[in-house]
């Protein structure tokens, strides 16, 4: 059932290729299997991914343990999904390093939800990131061309760049799962568009509010049009932050709320489009700037809510947000993986998603799906980045080598339908027990469980049922039973 992988970031990993039968079902047939629980386990210690263990089973009696209890009578937000971004590096990897049949091998690994994790969320650059091979946008002026006039028509807008790898990689990946979202983001409008002349430093010149509106909107439309749908945008990647090697923008809050207020939201109203616009994008401790945004009353009426990222502050800073603004919903779409890390980092990026979760996002975003052995391919910034997998192309054949940040993402990627709702349940917090819960569309109950503590047996209580399990210290593990055959 197993295929052994190379050794990646000291780990040994496994794929699993072939979701386990019971865990494949979408509905429970035989009353024997009513009260089943199926589990699959994970450790960095033991160097185990996604190991099948044996099925629990509901009885009558609570053992004295610490219990878990899963209440699916209290529903919080609705969940789009968990994944990463197919980076113009990553694509161009998939595509270049990869023989066709690793390619389909690897897609299959990331996005199909029987045969691989089932990743349903992709955050696309709009043009070129600190990720990418070369610095271009999709209105790049002629070589030579003077920035007067520049092009407010947008004579030469052009998707041509991302027709050669990174659409057909994303329908191909919408092949593997018909249920995945795509949302963009620009690192940088074209530099014709800006105080810096250049897709990097600058803020966006006040004659170039409509132009950019309009530019969203012809992106959204030619990708719609090449058969990938754009769930949602954001204006801007990390509008706080301007890198001095790679592309980027400053964009103040103020301007950010002109910007959705009277340019871009008219332009998606005027042009009919349904994708949703995201405030924002960038990290937790700068929640004053969605804030501000979402305060403008003109602004909010377009915004459906906050993309935020990981690197600064803390995650509760979304239930804040959610204080403030309950209707409008919380997307994380983007917490990178990488070499800084230290100790155990399977815990660290698991605690990441039920941290997130619980604090009412609807997605949990990684960075790069695929980078090189050398962090690679890169403009600037991130120099020891990790990707959901490796392509080592050291020698020959390359190797697919998924990493821990695959492993954290398939505990709930492989296990959370899009559309499910996270349910209550308690936790225990961090060097104990940390959960989070889940109900999928087809009724069945999801309980992911970190044990960042010492090994511990514990019980699961649901519907005045319960189950005891015993998880190893530093150990993952994800629980599913079929709520709607045991509810009878």
């Amino acid at each position: 059932m197993f295929t052994r992988f190379p050794l990646a970031a000291g780990l040994s990993f496994f794929l699993l290729v072939a979701l386990p039968k019971s865990l494949a079902q979408q509905k429970t047939t035989s009353s024997s299997a009513a009260l089943r629980i199926e589990v699959v386990e994970s450790s960095e210690e033991l160097h185990e991914t996604l190991k099948d263990m044996p099925p629990l089973t509901f009885g009558a009696v609570r053992t004295p343990n610490l219990t878990i209890t899963v209440n699916d009578a209290v529903n919080y937000q609705q969940i789009d999904g968990f994944g990463a971004s197919l980076t113009d590096s990553s694509a161009w990897l998939l595509w270049n390093k990869l023989t066709e049949a690793q390619r389909k091998e690897a897609m299959q690994m990331l996005f199909s939800p029987t045969k691989g994790i089932g990743l349903s969320f992709l955050r696309q650059p709009m043009g070129a990131s600190d990720f990418a091979l070369s610095d271009y946008s999709y209105d790049d002026l002629p070589s030579g061309q003077p920035l007067s006039p520049d092009d407010p028509g947008l004579k030469h807008f052009s998707i041509d760049h991302d027709r050669a790898y990174i659409i057909p990689l994303l329908r191909e990946a919408l092949a593997q799962n018909p249920s995945l979202k795509i949302i963009a983001s620009p690192w940088s409008p074209p530099g014709w568009m800006k105080t810096s002349g250049s897709m990097t430093q600058g803020a966006l010149l006040p004659s170039a509010y409509a132009p950019l509106a309009k530019y969203f909107v012809r992106f959204v439309q030619g990708y719609e049009a090449a058969g990938v749908p754009i769930y949602a945008i954001t204006m801007q990647n990390e509008p706080m932050y301007v890198p001095n090697n790679y592309p980027g923008m400053n964009m103040t809050a103020r301007e950010q709320a002109e910007f959705l207020a009277d340019y871009l939201g008219p332009a998606f109203r005027d042009a009919h489009l349904k994708t949703k616009i995201m405030v924002f994008d960038h990290n937790w401790d700068l929640i004053e700037y969605p804030i501000q945004v979402l305060s403008d009353a003109k602004a909010a009426a377009f915004a459906a809510g906050t993309a935020i990222h990981c690197y600064g502050g803390n995650v509760t800073a979304q239930n804040e947000l959610h204080e403030r603004f309950p209707e409008k919903d919380i997307w994380l779409t983007e917490c990178s993986g990488g070499d800084w890390q230290k100790g155990d980092v399977l815990q660290q990026q698991v605690r990441l998603v039920i941290g997130a979760i619980r604090n009412w996002a609807k997605s949990v975003l990684l960075w790069n799906l695929a980078l090189d052995q050398n962090h690679e391919p890169f403009l600037g910034g991130c120099t020891n980045c990790r990707g959901i997998i490796t392509v080592n192309h050291a020698g020959q054949p390359s190797q697919i080598v998924p990493t821990v940040d695959y492993t954290a993402l398939a505990h709930a990627g492989k296990f959370v339908a899009p559309g499910a709702y996270r349910v209550a349940s308690n936790t225990f917090d961090q060097g104990s027990l940390e959960d989070v819960a889940f109900r999928n569309p087809d009724g069945s109950l999801i309980l992911l469980v970190l044990n960042s503590g010492s090994s511990t047996t514990f019980t699961i209580a649901w519907a005045g049922k319960y189950a005891s399990y015993r998880l190893p210290g530093g150990a993952v593990a994800t629980f599913r039973w079929n709520s709607l055959t045991n509810s009878h």
